[in-house]
């Protein structure tokens, strides 16, 4: 049952302090001083044009030491925003460091120059990498807490996590919690209840903390949230402990978050804290306050300044006298100057650093360490097949693997497992994988895609391997954030202190007879224009094993596109080939030899351009095929052998013509190998139109092999 604690304005016991002892509360003060007067010094700085963006924490820094008393630094962790300064500096981050990213300088601890200021990482605290995207890290955050639970149930995950790269950062601590944080403003993406219903779903130690300074920008709350206040819209989520306080007295806040921190490590569920601060300065430089804040509103913000209240409250309880304040604030502003210079001298990062840490500098799945030869043995399996068959063996291999998504597992109910044969996915493309590994490991999740990924970059942060399913291509649109701003960008704007390997599998494509324009779509090309992010279409079922083991294996994140007119193709089975058979990215596989054109194609077009090639030789015409099975990377040297052999080449591919993928790779053979060619690079591809659910009306627009027979006459002709 949810709890729900009235506001605290009152006074606190001066003989008690709630267990904090003197030297606590000047160190809080300590804190919240130096937290503000940094936003200070950068504000400055970038009126200077000595730094290039500013973002300020002023107004948040009492709940923000409070959370910092609550929070155990390099156990439990922390996935904090940008206003988070106070609590960053209590956990151990330095005015040094934090002026450090200001200037965007190569010792950067966050970031090495890559992100801007106050977006905080470091992993020896438990900081967790930070982007700007607004509430996109309420679901990470969960998706961490469920590797807490997890590494208590798998002890032997954790051991091979910490055996993998960037092992030395994974840890677990009995009863550490996951603390996430934002605006009240944040509250307002669909990510913040998707994250709430899992961590009650789960009932994860997970702790929430809204800073609610009235404002999102120049929005207020009441027209951001019904009712104005968050905390009673969620107040009934079961086993959620809700507190809302005066985020603007530390003692308060302190009370509350301890209360809240409690539930989550006994292991009770989550808990949500909803601190009421002020912004007593802009939303950032780039945002002038004055403009829709009336001028009595930010006198009565003033007011309400949690530094001066705090500051005063020492002095009435005698623990300072005004002389000991004012020096402690001396010695904080000489800190501050000493760090700006430091930080103004500080070496920046050099040009070429730009390309660093957009994949793994660890493990490389292009080279020939993964090169295998198959063992083959059984009957031929066709791709659907193949795919259960393979996490079955890396599932047993490493523990750190979890397979989830919308009805991937046998069945919810676990009473229920003797008495159903089990779902296993639309596809049953993970049948009996429940069974054998039990529910921990493969289990469902809400519909909701943002959460699928979300969860699974939390997992992949904290050392777990997960694999997550989109059910079909179509509805990944949701996660796009997270896969765009979150997953793809996790090593790189930590300048490689943080990763988020994790294999997405989703089933993609047409031919499917009444698939309809949702449920048959590409758009592969939308994917292989993030870095960061290797993507993979196999076209046979020994390819789809010896990549989707690969795919494991790597350290970087990749989106398995499955094609769903292949999965249960007598023509691309093959035996199984192995428990550690795999294929490396980047090669391409030569379907057919040719003398007269080249087909670069990859997914279903593979083999209709096998039916256009039997065709054609009829004609005289002899086609040479090749399959990409890698997107991103993609075999350039293989491209470029074939295209100077046939010196007549054709790009085939399934999404649409305009903009498509195929598009990048006529351009490069167009550019590079221009005086090889004997004719213009052609394109075979779909209509630029939406896959529609008739029959003849999807011939129409996808492109078929008759269209590969017609391009090659007219390239042969030329």
């Amino acid at each position: 049952m949810a709890v729900q604690a009235h506001p605290k304005t009152g006074s606190i016991h001066s003989n008690k302090y709630l267990g904090l002892q003197p030297a606590d509360l000047i160190r809080m003060y300590r804190l919240m001083y130096c937290s503000r007067r940094i936003d200070d010094r950068e504000i400055q700085l970038k009126r200077q044009h000595k730094i290039y963006f500013q973002i300020s924490g002023a107004g948040h820094e009492a709940v923000l030491v409070a959370a910092g008393q609550v929070l155990r630094p390099g156990q439990d962790w922390v996935f904090a925003y940008y206003r988070d300064r106070a609590l960053c500096l209590s956990l151990g981050l330095t005015p040094r460091e934090m002026l450090l990213q200001a200037v965007g300088a190569k010792s950067d601890p966050s970031s090495g120059g890559y992100q801007m200021p106050s977006h905080w990482g470091k992993p020896d605290l438990g900081i967790v990498t930070r982007s700007s995207t607004a509430g996109m890290q309420w679901l990470q955050a969960v998706g961490a807490a469920e590797a807490s639970l997890y590494f208590e149930a798998e002890p032997n995950a954790l051991d091979q996590a910490q055996r993998a790269p960037l092992g030395s950062s994974m840890r677990h601590s009995p009863d550490e919690i996951v603390y996430v944080s934002g605006g009240d403003g944040m509250t307002s993406e669909g990510e913040f209840f998707e994250a709430l219903n899992i961590a009650c779903l789960k009932r994860l130690p997970a702790l929430f903390l809204v800073e609610d300074n009235g404002y999102a920008i120049s929005v207020p709350v009441e027209a951001q949230t019904a009712g104005g206040s968050i905390s009673k819209l969620v107040k009934n989520f079961p086993s959620l402990h809700v507190e809302e306080c005066d985020g603007t007295d530390p003692l308060v806040s302190y009370e509350a978050l301890r209360r809240a921190a409690d539930h989550c490590r006994g292991r009770k569920g989550p808990a949500l804290v909803h601190a009421h601060v002020t912004r007593p300065y802009s939303h950032s430089l780039s945002d002038d306050e004055k403009l829709y804040k009336t001028s009595e509103e930010r006198e009565d913000e003033a007011h309400r300044d949690p530094i001066p209240k705090f500051g005063l409250f020492l002095v009435r309880e005698g623990i300072l006298d005004e002389k000991e304040l004012e020096q402690l604030e001396s010695e904080v502003d000489r800190e501050i100057l000493e760090a700006t210079d430091f930080a103004l001298a500080a070496e920046l990062p050099a040009k070429e650093s730009i390309l660093q840490w957009i994949y793994s500098p660890d493990i490389d799945p292009t080279s020939d360490r993964f090169e295998a030869e198959a063992k083959f043995s059984g009957e031929p399996k066709t791709m659907l097949e193949m795919i259960p068959a393979t996490l079955a063996d890396e599932m047993a291999r490493d523990s750190r693997i979890l397979v989830f998504g919308e009805d991937v597992a046998d069945s919810s109910r676990e009473e229920n497992l003797a008495r159903v044969k089990g779902k296993g996915g639309v596809f049953k493309a993970t049948a009996g994988l429940q069974r054998r590994f039990g529910s921990d490991r493969v289990f469902n999740t809400p519909l909701a895609e943002a959460a699928i990924v979300g969860r699974a970059i939390g997992m992949a942060v904290r050392g777990l391997k997960p694999v997550p399913e989109i059910q079909f291509f179509d509805y990944i649109w949701p996660a796009m954030m997270q896969i765009r701003d979150e997953l793809v960008m996790t090593r790189w704007r930590s300048a490689g202190a943080f990763k988020a390997p994790m294999v997405i599998r989703a089933a993609i494509g047409g031919y499917l007879t009444g698939g309809g324009p949702y449920h048959s779509q590409s758009g592969e090309g939308i994917f292989t224009h993030l870095p960061g992010l290797r993507v993979v279409m196999p076209s046979t079922a020994l390819e789809l094993c010896g990549l989707l083991r690969t795919a494991i294996r790597c350290d970087d994140p990749v989106m398995f596109l499955e094609h769903k007119h292949l999965y249960r193709q007598p023509y691309n089975r093959s035996p199984y080939p192995g428990a550690d058979f795999t294929i490396p990215f980047g090669k391409a596989r030569l379907v057919r030899e040719g003398t007269d054109v080249s087909v670069i194609t990859y997914g279903a077009l593979v083999h209709r351009a096998e039916v256009a090639a039997a065709e054609l030789l009829h004609e005289g015409i002899s086609l040479e095929i090749l399959d990409l099975r890698t997107l991103s990377p993609y075999d350039w040297e293989s491209i470029a052998r074939t295209v100077t052999k046939t010196n007549r080449v054709i790009v085939a591919y399934e999404d649409m013509r305009s903009w498509g993928y195929g598009a990048e790779i006529a351009a490069r053979i167009a550019d590079e190998l221009f005086h090889d060619l004997d004719a213009p690079v052609r394109r075979v591809a779909a209509l630029d139109s939406f896959c529609p659910y008739q029959p003849q009306l999807e011939d129409c627009i996808l492109p078929q092999s008759r269209d590969i027979v017609n391009a090659v006459r007219e390239l042969a002709s030329f």
